[in-house]
């Protein structure tokens, strides 16, 4: 990657000479540090590594620069499901799409080659001119997952996650109003919408139901993706 990012340098000061962009010395500077980076990086976490490599830039001169480099292609600007924008390199020719953790908000890069050519298989079945795309998918990492419990209460499931009730403890009036409800233990749900504080709403089959939160500290649910059998639980992968 090294020869890479040396050829994009000689292009980046190339472009900035021949727009007369200034600062331009510092900038490079900058674009060294970014480069350096193989990960997504916010304004912040950025001018936190210029900091520590002995250098100091304004927030407003690092923020400056990263949209000149996404004005001339040098890097990509995100906007993930937390809102905050993150920022990661453009390399000519190369595609990749992203999976990010919902609990530590790790974005992980991927390739595959057969997801594109199905994407654009999919567009030529509509007769679309597919011309840019980005997927982006959110979930739980593998080492969220390892330090998750397999039972827990309804409001500690994440939006989109698919849950199975396991149990009531809040005794015989909680399942009564579980049951008035049309919820059951061992039926499947899924998390609607979850904002980590009110109600919870959720699915089950085609209906939708509200529940408090206080009633959701009582319903412990399981991932719908671990198994029970006589050896215990399991996970399905």
């Amino acid at each position: 990657m090294g020869h890479v990012h040396s050829y994009e340098r000689q292009q980046f000061e190339k472009l900035f000479r021949q727009e007369k962009i200034d600062r331009l010395e510092e900038r490079l500077h900058l674009l060294d540090i970014f480069l350096q980076i193989e990960e997504h990086v916010t304004a912040g976490s950025l001018q936190e590594e210029i900091r520590k490599q002995g250098m100091e830039f304004t927030e407003e001169f690092v923020e400056d620069t990263l949209e000149l480099l996404c004005r001339f292609g040098f890097a990509q600007k995100n906007r993930f499901q937390n809102g905050e924008v993150h920022y990661e390199h453009h390399h000519l020719g190369q595609h990749h799409d992203h999976m990010i953790c919902t609990k530590c908000n790790r974005i992980i890069e991927f390739e595959n080659q057969q997801l594109e050519s199905m994407q654009q298989e999919i567009a030529l079945c509509y007769g679309f001119h597919l011309l840019q795309h980005r997927m982006d998918m959110y979930g739980i990492c593998a080492d969220c997952l390892r330090q998750r419990t397999h039972q827990m209460p309804l409001y500690a499931a994440k939006p989109g996650e698919r849950v199975v009730i396991r149990e009531l403890v809040g005794g015989s009036s909680s399942r009564l109003r579980l049951m008035s409800m049309g919820l059951r233990v061992d039926d499947p749900v899924e998390i609607i919408t979850n904002y980590g504080r009110g109600q919870v709403v959720v699915a089950a089959g085609d209906q939708r139901y509200v529940i408090g939160r206080g009633l959701a500290g009582k319903i412990i649910v399981e991932p719908a993706s671990v198994r029970r059998s006589g050896r215990g639980v399991e996970t399905v992968p």
